[in-house]
């Protein structure tokens, strides 16, 4: 993939059942997520994400690099573990170095679990992906609600896809997400949430 362009907000229940209602059909993916670190925590100093992600049974590797503004750069791979994937996501184009990184190994952090609707939206100028999320975030030994909205760029106009997630937080009362999920349940797993 190369590059991720999304924006993300937080939501309530009843606003991703309004969006339902708008948009239609929505195809459901359920996600469990397991971040990892090396084991002085590297990545996350770089603001580094490395996750494997089980989307409906598929085992899906992806790491996330730093970005500007609503961007970052992704790569994926499928892989039976992490560890088979970090020389795959290396080989993928990912701009660390990733294998150099977490060469003394890596472990489970924290991670996720919850149902993704997600629908293929053609606008004018751009296609993007509208995706309700709606599950838990997981870190040391507990968890935490998860309930948002992500409008995330396939290909076309960057500024049409904002103009149009602008256009749904005015509406449906959405407010910006700062933090990814990783960074939430990392936040967790250190007993840094605030709730």
């Amino acid at each position: 993939m190369g590059r991720e362009f999304e924006l993300k907000f937080k939501a309530m229940p009843e606003q991703l059942t309004q969006l339902c209602r708008r948009f239609g059909d929505f195809c459901a993916i359920s996600m469990e997520t397991t971040y990892y670190d090396t084991p002085t925590g590297e990545l996350a100093q770089r603001h580094i994400t490395l996750r494997r992600r089980f989307e409906n049974g598929l085992s899906v590797c992806t790491v996330k690099t730093p970005g500007d503004g609503c961007g970052r750069g992704e790569w994926d791979a499928e892989a039976g573990s992490i560890e088979e994937a970090i020389p795959l996501l290396q080989e993928a184009g990912c701009t660390e170095d990733l294998e150099a990184l977490t060469k003394a190994g890596v472990l489970p952090i924290c991670g996720a679990r919850f149902t993704r609707l997600a629908k293929t939206l053609e606008l004018d100028t751009c296609q993007v992906e509208l995706a309700l999320d709606q599950g838990c975030l997981l870190g040391g030994g507990k968890e935490i609600p998860l309930c948002e909205v992500e409008v995330e760029l396939k290909s076309g106009a960057e500024a049409a896809a904002v103009a149009f997630a602008q256009q749904l937080a005015r509406e449906y009362g959405l407010q910006p997400e700062r933090k990814s999920k990783f960074r939430r349940a990392l936040d967790l797993a250190k007993g840094e949430n605030n709730g």
